[in-house]
């Protein structure tokens, strides 16, 4: 955590995908033997910037085990500030890499979040994709407070190694931050849209405009109800001219 780029107050890893991968790996391997929990932050411009407007969204950010630049803004910022980042690291294609590496590792894997029916089928495109992939429960994000310890009993019990939470974002954050330790789980990711993308309800921009950076773009173009949040864009890069 100490090797860090400072954007706006919220601190981003300086991390590749495939180091991003190792860690992941590592925190599992800790939490095994250890029964520590790690949390990972995938942070795009909208989250460091509604990070640095709000002091405790900031605090579960810097405190998470490991924080990865999702999105061309943030290596856009870093380059801005004299520090250029190597990469970016989306939530998208990190979930693609654990999900990859699972069946070799024997990871076990649980998704929490989106709309009924959502969770179900982006694991079974999931271990379609990844033959071997070990997704041992899903369950959908619209859960009140008595099913919500059904749900942390269920995780309890099935004891996976890496947690998937699409809650979006801060809020699926907050719930990591507040429940991940006492249920000793390894690793607690949000994933936010991801979970969009792997359910086959959005399609991933092209290639070439991933290349690009340009996935912003088709994101907008075929969800115009982004717009609002997207606002946040400008005030972002706004507030890394007056850092810098």
């Amino acid at each position: 955590m100490n090797n860090r780029l400072q954007i706006l107050g919220v601190g981003v890893d300086r991390v590749t995908g495939d180091e991003a991968l190792e860690r992941v790996a590592a925190f599992i391997a800790e939490g095994r033997e250890h029964g520590t929990s790690h949390q990972v932050v995938t942070a795009n411009a909208e989250i460091i910037y509604r990070a640095s407007q709000n002091d405790d969204m900031k605090a579960i950010i810097n405190q998470a085990h490991m924080v990865t630049a999702d999105g061309s803004g943030v290596v856009w910022a870093s380059k801005q500030l004299g520090e250029p980042l190597a990469e970016r690291v989306t939530g998208i294609d990190l979930v693609n890499s654990i999900c990859a590496a699972s069946a070799q590792h024997g990871w076990k894997l649980y998704i929490l979040g989106s709309a009924p029916g959502v969770a179900d089928t982006a694991a079974q495109n999931i271990c379609a994709k990844y033959p071997g992939c070990n997704i041992i429960g899903t369950h959908h994000g619209y859960f009140d407070a008595a099913e919500e310890q059904n749900i942390l009993a269920e995780l309890r019990e099935l004891k996976p190694d890496i947690l998937f939470v699409a809650l979006g974002a801060p809020k699926q954050e907050y719930w990591i931050a507040e429940h991940l330790a006492q249920l000793g789980i390894p690793v607690g990711m949000g994933i936010g849209g991801s979970m969009d993308v792997l359910s086959g309800n959005v399609k991933r921009a092209p290639e070439w405009m991933q290349k690009l950076s340009l996935e912003w773009l088709y994101r907008f173009l075929i969800q115009p109800t982004r717009f609002k949040r997207m606002l946040a864009l400008p005030k972002f890069m706004l507030a890394v001219k007056k850092q810098k």
